[in-house]
């Protein structure tokens, strides 16, 4: 079945850059990427750790931006339009909250973020098993 609506979260993590490149070759469809952060109070996160603050809430904030910013750019590389958008919230629940809400109908992801060994590549992998067993749709993992 061909989708109509893909959704491709973006975390910055080279699997979820494939993810996309994947999603623009693959399918000729509206194709919307999602960048969530995660607050920093959130337990998580650093913020678990240390306590939150307006300069580390920029840097996340203008982190976001640059990854979107640079997914349009791949994307008109591609010749292909894409919508972002920037949530606030925890990424799985965002994620899925997002497919319900927007008529989304295919998820591709990549299967886990971060750097090798960190605990951002763990934790997104937890991510990516998620919204594999609770989407309402389908999820492709890019490995």
């Amino acid at each position: 079945m061909t989708p109509d609506h893909v959704l491709v979260p973006l975390d910055g993590s080279p699997l979820a850059a494939e993810a996309l490149a994947h999603a623009l070759a693959t399918f000729d469809c509206p194709v919307t990427v999602l960048n969530v952060v995660t607050p920093l109070d959130a337990g998580m996160t650093e913020g678990g750790v240390l306590e939150p603050d307006g300069e580390r809430e920029r840097e996340a904030a203008e982190r976001a931006e640059r990854l979107v910013a640079d997914a349009r750019e791949r994307a008109a590389a591609a010749d292909r339009p894409v919508e972002t958008t920037v949530e606030t919230g925890d990424p799985a629940e965002t994620i899925l909250a997002y497919v319900a809400d927007h008529d989304v109908d295919h998820v591709v992801m990549g299967g886990h973020g971060g750097e090798r060994g960190s605990i951002a590549r763990r934790l997104l992998g937890t991510i990516a098993s998620t919204v594999v067993g609770e989407a309402p749709v389908t999820v492709t993992v890019v490995r």
